[in-house]
C-alpha cells in the first residue's frame, strides 16, 4: 500500500507561482512513477507531468511553466510540481498520482485557483 498526501494548494492572481507537495509514504520502495495530473471543472482528468526512472515527461502545453523534482529519503518520496508564470486555465483540482507494478494510487486531490 501506498499513501498520498497532498499539499500547497490555494488561490494566485494569474502570472503568479505555486508549489505543489506530494509525500507518498508506505510501499515506497515499489514505486516505480510518480506525476501529476489535473481536471478541471467540466473537463477530463490530463497529465501534467511523471517522473520515472529518472526521466521526467511534461504535458506539452505546460513545459516551460512547471517544473516536477522528486526527492528521496528512506520514509518517503516527495514529488514536487513548481508552477510559474500561472494562468487561469491552470485553474483545477491538482492531483498526486504513484503507480507500482500492478496499481495506481492518487492522492485526494489540492484545488489551485488562479485568478485573472
Amino acid at each position: 500500500q501506498v499513501q498520498l498526501v497532498e499539499s500547497g494548494g490555494g488561490l494566485v492572481q494569474a502570472g503568479g507561482s505555486l508549489t505543489l507537495s506530494c509525500a507518498a509514504s508506505g510501499s515506497i520502495l515499489s514505486i516505480n512513477t510518480m506525476g501529476w495530473y489535473r481536471q478541471a471543472p467540466g473537463k477530463e482528468r490530463e497529465l501534467v507531468g511523471i517522473t520515472s526512472g529518472g526521466n521526467t515527461h511534461y504535458a506539452d502545453s505546460l513545459k516551460g511553466r512547471f517544473t516536477l523534482t522528486l526527492s528521496r529519503d528512506n520514509a518517503k518520496n516527495t514529488v514536487y510540481l513548481q508552477m510559474n508564470s500561472l494562468k487561469p486555465e491552470d485553474t483545477a483540482v491538482y492531483y498526486c498520482n504513484a503507480i507500482v507494478p500492478g496499481r495506481m494510487y492518487w492522492g485526494q486531490g489540492t484545488q489551485v485557483t488562479v485568478s485573472s
